[in-house]
């Protein structure tokens, strides 16, 4: 079982802050999510309102057809893992899993078992007592053994070595095959992760800025390379995401699909197109000044 996931003109205020502004976005049940976005783009806080640890200042969210505020049945299923693996630090890791099995109903301890051995950990100790990229592998496991129909990670990853990373969504990924859900990972290693993704929803200054399938979003990038009057005369009237020179060799990224007409008509010009990353994307749509 999944959740699905409605967000309707969300607004979050600290203050005169506003965190989110007007936020509305839909999570399919069911698929893994990238929520990127960055520095106090609103990730955290929209991450926050979905697992009811915050309330929204107004708008309306619903998490499996239910509003998630102080639901019993809702909460059960709803797992948020931030960084600090929000444990018990001064508990032993074996106690801590076994309150976390207490509350989640899907919790799989041999699974658990399993990823304590992948990382190294052991189970008499506590989270205070390990390093920081053990918090966070702690954290990760707490995450992926609850099984929760939304599982949601922030940033959970950040404190572990490149290895660790990379086990971590190996695991992911087969768990998620044998038992899928909704899973949303809030990241800033998007070239790391956007391998995993079926859905990317970006956040710009507490405003989603696109919701996406992740293989749309993919495709609307491309970069014009070629003689820099070529190539401006080429994309002229596009949306330019980006432009880079080196002499007179010039490489602009545009936003939109190319039609068979646009391609076959860069060819005849000599002209270079090229796949943009969803990473270089990011960086380009949320570029101060970018055209949107």
């Amino acid at each position: 079982m999944s959740f699905a996931v409605q967000v309707r003109d969300v607004t979050v205020r600290y203050g005169r802050t506003v965190a989110l502004d007007h936020a509305t976005v839909d999570l399919a049940a069911g698929a893994i999510h990238g929520l990127l976005g960055r520095n106090g783009s609103g990730k955290t806080t929209l991450l926050s309102v979905l697992a009811s640890f915050r309330r929204p200042t107004s708008g309306s969210v619903l998490v499996d057809g239910e509003d998630p505020w102080e639901n019993d049945r809702v909460m059960a299923g709803v797992c948020l893992v931030r960084e600090s693996g929000d444990v018990y630090v001064d508990v032993s890791m074996k106690d801590n899993l076994r309150f976390v099995a207490d509350a989640r109903p899907n919790f799989d301890p041999e699974l658990a078992g399993r990823l304590m051995d992948t990382f190294e950990l052991e189970a008499r100790r506590t989270p205070s007592s390990l390093s920081r990229g053990k918090k966070s592998a702690f954290g990760a496991i707490v995450g992926l053994a609850s099984r929760a129909e939304l599982t949601i990670f922030d940033e959970v990853y950040l404190g572990m070595d490149a290895p660790s990373r990379y086990a971590f969504y190996d695991a992911l990924m087969a768990d998620y095959v044998e038992h899928p859900r909704t899973i949303v990972l809030s990241s800033h290693l998007i070239d790391e992760i956007q391998r995993l993704l079926e859905g990317v929803v970006i956040l710009d200054h507490g405003r989603v800025l696109l919701a996406e399938e992740a293989d749309e979003l993919r495709a609307r990038g491309v970069s014009v390379t070629g003689p820099a009057d070529v190539v401006e005369q080429f994309t002229a009237g596009r949306v330019v995401l980006g432009r880079q020179q080196l002499g007179r060799t010039v490489e602009i990224t545009i936003d939109g699909r190319l039609t068979a007409a646009d391609r076959s008509a860069a060819g005849d010009l000599g002209l270079e197109l090229g796949p943009v990353d969803l990473q270089s994307l990011f960086v380009h749509l949320t570029e101060k000044g970018a055209v949107r």
